[in-house]
């Protein structure tokens, strides 16, 4: 099926897939999950230990390790998926596989309480790699379905999508969390325990929209599906005579270790540093969402003026700043303060990342699950060595340093960004 660039009808039906999804971003990683993992994990008797299967962790440190294996493990899958869905044209297929698993997994925390830990540090991690697997498909459309001219805009609309949605799915929950005695609720766990169970009807419900507009890509015969880390060498060949997408994906992978890690840990850090409690970690991380629709949008129109290149090197010096704070950081207003200066830059690096990468590709190519496939590797294995560093520097000293610690991937890939602005092109 040949795929009308630029439609508008096929790109908010795309758009919407970010929109199902990003519940889980929300909910599962950045505000109820996180804060109930911590609460319920944390006892008079142990402090911040648990047992995981005989073994003692911290309980932040556990959780951060069950997502760092989530995502190594994909991180080795997506070269054959990719190829695999090269070979079969059916790139939706997948989107529907990894879409029903992660919701399911999201459903299956419902069960989760503290005697059964082990059953939800699973679902957990299930849910991620649910989350990884659809977002690699669904990325793989955006050079298929906007022209060049129009990437930074769709990338952006995308995103903004996914921040409303989940937003809305977010106070509907926040009203169980906080207002349990409406619904004649006793049952202290059972408010956070309900808001995975919606996440996972959520994700699953609203991806119908994309499943049933988006085709399903074109075959190619030519592969094989146990080629697929083939694929992934030639891609890494490819950008030996692209300097442009090689330096930026350098750059791309240093500066996720720190963004992706601070997405995943902030939560987590905000409840154990400051005791926030629920109900204000919630409240601070739909600030964040909102001022993040404002960023995927300023960072859009502002990349049309001074280029993709200089905007992502601005954004990544108030990266560096969001890092050094946080080790000084020791009152809420702080933490509020900073939250929406993460809000602000989230967006915009995410949605310029991702259009940025996709105006680098080869012309006239027809591998966008290969490339893309290459795009989500180098992303997952940031995230896992940026997981498992803060989960190793906190179980050695302390969260505080362990936050410090990501502003080393910054100043790195800060440096990869000037090495690449160096070597410009219109597309910058």
């Amino acid at each position: 099926m040949q795929i009308s660039k630029n439609d508008k009808t096929l790109v908010r039906s795309w758009a919407m897939f970010d929109w199902a999804n990003s519940a889980y971003n929300l909910v599962i990683t950045s505000t109820i999950f996180p804060a109930y993992y911590t609460i319920i994990t944390t006892t008079e008797e142990h402090g911040d230990k648990v047992s995981f299967f005989g073994f003692s962790f911290v309980n932040t440190a556990l959780s951060n390790y069950a997502l760092a294996v989530a995502y190594l493990i994909m991180a080795a899958l997506l070269p054959w998926l990719s190829s695999k869905a090269d070979v079969s044209g059916d790139k939706k297929f997948f989107m529907k596989i990894f879409t029903y698993l992660g919701g399911a997994a999201c459903m299956g925390l419902y069960f989760f309480k503290l005697d059964t830990l082990e059953w939800g540090v699973i679902c957990f991690a299930i849910a991620a790699m649910g989350y990884i697997g659809g977002v690699m498909f669904s990325n793989s459309y955006l050079p298929q379905i906007a022209t060049v001219d129009q990437q930074d805009r769709v990338s952006a609309q995308g995103f903004a999508y996914g921040y409303i949605g989940s937003v809305l799915l977010q106070i509907i929950c926040f009203v169980f969390v906080l207002k349990p005695e409406l619904f004649g609720i006793t049952d202290g766990s059972f408010p956070a325990r309900l808001s995975f169970f919606l996440v996972g009807l959520w994700w699953i419900g609203f991806a119908q929209i994309p499943f049933s507009k988006l085709p399903k890509g074109s075959s190619n015969a030519e592969k094989t599906a146990v080629n697929g880390y083939q694929e992934l060498a030639k891609v890494w060949h490819q950008l030996k005579e692209n300097n442009q997408l090689k330096r930026f994906l350098y750059a791309f992978f240093f500066y996720s270790i720190g963004v992706q890690t601070i997405m995943l840990v902030a939560a987590s850090f905000g409840e154990k540093v400051l005791h926030l409690g629920t109900s204000n970690l919630i409240a601070t991380i739909l600030i964040i969402q909102l001022v993040a629709i404002a960023g995927a949008y300023l960072m859009s129109g502002l990349a049309n003026i001074i280029g993709n290149v200089r905007v992502l090197m601005l954004v990544v010096i108030i990266w560096i700043a969001v890092c050094v704070s946080s080790y000084y950081i020791s009152n809420a207003t702080q933490f509020y303060i900073l939250a929406a200066v993460v809000g602000l830059i989230m967006g915009g690096i995410q949605s310029l990342s991702r259009s940025t990468y996709s105006k680098y590709l080869p012309e006239n190519t027809t591998d966008t699950a290969s490339f893309f496939s290459f795009y989500d590797v180098t992303e997952k294995i940031a995230i896992v060595i940026g997981l498992a560093t803060f989960a190793f520097v906190e179980e050695r000293s302390n969260i505080r340093n362990s936050a410090l610690g990501l502003s080393v991937f910054f100043v790195i890939g800060f440096f990869m960004l000037i090495i690449l602005l160096r070597t410009k092109t219109s597309k910058d």
